[in-house]
């Protein structure tokens, strides 16, 4: 409140004068002190307090004499005003310096404390100022319903088993990375807390487990290195995070090819960057046991992929284009992977057998000849997104002398509707996928088996998190045709699936 040292004059003249006695209905008065009220200067209190007082004063001396004895005068009504205004003045004035110099003292502590504390995609953060040092903290959950079946049903049996309603805890995820004492010396561990299991699996099945740990050097762009276990870059399917899909699981195609997690070492780098000749390569040696088994014997798993990124812009491997990207961008890669060991398969469980062919506790050293090349496209623009692969596997028995050759591959495409409909909803994409893979009969692996997927999916992101907090539902049709007993069988299968990523 802003004091008028000559209008409090004017007023204690009037009010408190000769004046205002003799003439209490004059207009110039009743005018002036509006003016007071309706500015502020006095309030609607003072202004009724005002003219009481000066009413009472037009009473008989004897009578005012007697009433000054026991209520204050004008001036004194006023001067109580002016004091209480300007001391309520003084302290606003106090309380917003007061609140300033401990804003700035606070902004001065956070900026001098060494660690910054931040909220990203990777999670929470903690990190040094000089950015030499960073951790990411990640909690991921996915719980998913699925019927009639919970897997990719590969033989007769599983297409006729008993329909099952499945709720399942499908992943529960600790991630922890970031680097140390330099941006370019990266490491990252996840581990993957207990997992439903099946009613006649052991309990083992279900114990938390340690998927990956690595360390990255990657100073330089053109040349890196890895070191630990991690899903091997050898195709888009694999390597894409679960928690990144467009649909709720993997292709049908994914089981038979991929060569997961593997624990080993790699070379990679990117080449000419921003360019149309843009280029990425791993090149590397691995034990070819999987995930968290040591190699027992001198055989080694060796893998390399390129990655041509022709419109001279990157292409991260993540699926969905959430982030609408405003540049075409695209993908032609090759992968190859060669090993002998007991192994026909791996997973995030480790090494594994094919249907067909020996468990690993039963084949022999090195019984297994593997060799097996993949080729793949991916694109990205403007919510529209797309991404293909073709696989090529052959299993040699070196012990029975008989080779298998398997193929398989997967096309998929998915578009945010929005972008073309307004109407509909920005965070919704639908998606379409197709898959077949041509694999050795379970009984005569001379025999050939053609399994078939359709599938159609939605997404719906939520809160503008990405893939950080979205919900999934698809629809498959699931084909197989049998060689051995001449059938062909299908099954229908819906899913729905929530991911949240903290």
């Amino acid at each position: 409140m802003k004091i008028k040292p000559t209008a409090l004059l004017i007023t204690v003249a009037l009010l408190g004068g000769s004046v205002m006695p003799a003439h209490a209905n004059n207009d110039a008065v009743m005018s002036l002190l509006k003016i007071l009220r309706d500015k502020g200067t006095i309030t609607a209190e003072d202004y009724d307090l005002i003219l009481k007082a000066a009413e009472s004063s037009t009473a008989e001396e004897s009578s005012t004499a007697t009433e000054s004895s026991t209520q204050p005068g004008i001036e004194e009504i006023v001067e109580r005003k002016v004091d209480k205004a300007i001391d309520l003045k003084l302290n606003q004035e106090f309380d917003a310096k007061t609140e300033q110099v401990v804003a700035q003292q606070v902004d001065k502590k956070v900026d001098e404390f060494p660690v910054k504390v931040s909220h990203g995609d990777k999670g929470f953060r903690l990190e040094s100022r000089d950015g030499n040092w960073q951790t990411n903290i990640q909690f991921r959950a996915q719980t998913r319903f699925t019927t009639p079946t919970t897997g990719d049903p590969r033989q007769l049996d599983n297409f006729e088993a008993e329909s099952e309603n499945t709720f399942q805890l499908r992943r529960a995820r600790l991630k922890i990375g970031g680097h140390g004492f330099r941006p370019w010396l990266g490491y990252y561990f996840e581990a993957d807390w207990q997992p439903t299991r099946d009613s006649d699996d052991d309990a083992a099945d279900a114990s938390t487990r340690l998927l990956d740990w690595r360390i990255t050097v990657d100073k330089y762009e053109e040349i890196g290195f890895r070191i630990g276990q991690w899903k091997i870059d050898y195709n888009r399917e694999r390597v894409d995070s679960s928690g990144r899909q467009q649909f709720v699981e993997r292709s049908i195609v994914n089981r038979i090819f991929t060569i997961d997690r593997q624990v080993g070492a790699q070379l990679r780098g990117h080449l000419f960057k921003g360019t149309h000749a843009d280029l990425r390569y791993y090149a590397g040696v691995f034990t070819g046991e999987g995930r968290g088994v040591s190699n027992d014997d001198s055989d080694l798993l060796y893998a390399g992929r390129l990655q041509w990124n022709f419109l001279g812009r990157d292409l991260a491997l993540k699926q969905t284009d959430v982030e609408y990207t405003e540049k075409p961008t695209a993908s032609l890669s090759f992968g190859a992977a060669s090993t002998n060991g007991r192994c026909t398969r791996w997973s995030s469980s480790g090494c594994g057998n094919l249907d067909g062919f020996l468990s690993p506790s039963n084949a022999q050293d090195g019984q297994y000849r593997i060799d097996q090349w993949t080729q793949g496209t991916a694109f990205k623009w403007r919510g529209f997104s797309w991404q293909q692969e073709y696989h090529h596997k052959t299993i040699d028995d070196t012990v029975n002398n008989t080779s298998s050759d398997l193929t398989g591959g997967y096309a998929q495409v998915g578009y945010f509707f929005h972008h073309l409909i307004p109407a509909i909803p920005k965070q919704l994409e639908l998606a379409f996928r197709y898959a077949i893979v041509e694999e050795p009969n379970e009984i005569d692996i001379e025999l050939e088996n053609r399994r078939e997927e359709f599938t159609i999916g939605a997404n719906w992101f939520l809160f503008g998190a990405g893939h950080n907090n979205k919900i999934t539902v698809d629809f498959s049709h699931l084909t197989l045709d049998d060689a051995f007993a001449n059938r062909n069988v299908n099954e229908n299968r819906f899913r729905v699936q929530y991911d949240v990523s903290l």
